[in-house]
């Protein structure tokens, strides 16, 4: 079913790029229950293939097969080789 995934264009604001994804009828009864914001690992196990750096950041509940994804704008000219990890 993951080639059955819709990815929309991006389309962003002053400070992030966002995109939505829409999940397969075949791959809905994985996504979690109650509808909540997934991690990444959670997505990419349903077949959701994107480049680094986009986050879940919004259940729609009426539509909650359609994934909302955020990232820094410019992220992948700001950080080529990933974001750094923040060392404490």
């Amino acid at each position: 079913f993951s080639d059955e995934i819709y990815y929309s264009d991006h389309y962003h604001d002053d400070q992030f790029e966002y995109r939505h994804v829409s999940i397969p009828e075949g791959l809905r009864k994985y996504l979690p229950k109650p509808p909540r914001l997934m991690s990444e690992d959670e997505w990419r196990a349903l077949g959701v293939r994107q480049s680094p750096g986009w986050e879940h950041y919004m259940v729609h509940v009426p539509e909650p097969h359609v994934l909302l994804f955020k990232r820094e704008k410019d992220y992948q000219q700001k950080y080529p080789n990933g974001k750094p990890s923040v060392l404490r």
